[in-house]
């Protein structure tokens, strides 16, 4: 006899799908709800008051499509999503990401694979959540330009006005900030936010970037922290 551990929250309209991904997560433990178009999906996850540890969101869905799905829950709630998407275009996964899901996975796609995607976001999920509602004795904070960066409390700060960042913002800056002028790779970066291997990611990889920098950076296309050394990766140079 298992013991349920986590609450997933499918929205996706392909029967087929929904209850292959269902019947597994099931049987791996999870508590699942399901949601067969975007309307339905919003209404419960409002009744839920946003009590799931993880959402799976198809992008094509009846009513209201993912995209939007995704755009109006992150509005007022940090939940992990994981889009799940048959058609294969950077942008869709672009657009997906920059409103604020965690990662993709294309149909087909094996049910270890998604197990695997799911248990890894979880992980970071809980562990920021954890270190972020402790209390330290001693705050760890760098004060580097305009910002300042409360690395035991998870907060950011841009003249003196708090930034809002996701789990892997703050990871992203945290490891660059941490380690000034030195090169990160975007495999290196993966591996070390994402704790993943890296298949060629990259697209991921610059949306998070493209988000950061337009949180923490006064020109973007011109950042004085973190630095572009194209076709080799990233480096802080904030000073």
């Amino acid at each position: 006899m298992f013991v349920i551990n986590h609450s997933i929250f499918i929205m996706e309209d392909d029967q087929a799908i929904v209850e292959m991904v269902e019947t597994y997560l099931t049987k791996e433990g999870y508590a699942v709800t399901v949601a067969g178009d975007g309307d339905e999906g919003l209404r419960k996850f409002e009744q839920a008051q946003g009590r799931f540890d993880l959402l799976l969101v198809d992008l094509m869905m009846p009513k209201i499509d993912g995209m939007e799905v995704i755009r109006r829950i992150r509005a007022y709630s940090h939940v992990p999503i994981l889009i799940m998407s048959a058609k294969d275009s950077d942008i869709d996964k672009a657009l997906g990401l920059g409103f604020g899901a965690d990662d993709y996975i294309e149909k087909p796609f094996s049910m270890i694979e998604l197990s695997a995607r799911l248990k890894a976001i979880i992980r970071r999920a809980t562990q920021y959540a954890s270190v972020e509602t402790k209390v330290a004795p001693k705050h760890n904070i760098l004060n580097m330009g305009d910002l300042r960066i409360d690395f035991d409390n998870f907060a950011v700060f841009k003249h003196e006005e708090p930034i809002k960042l996701t789990s892997k913002e703050f990871e992203i800056l945290r490891l660059f900030a941490a380690h000034p002028n030195r090169v990160f790779t975007k495999a290196q970066i993966y591996a070390k936010v994402w704790n993943d291997d890296y298949y060629g990611e990259e697209n991921v990889i610059n949306v998070h970037m493209s988000r950061l920098r337009d949180k923490i950076e006064d020109n973007p296309s011109e950042p004085r922290y973190i630095k572009t050394l194209w076709g080799i990766g990233y480096k802080w140079e904030g000073r």
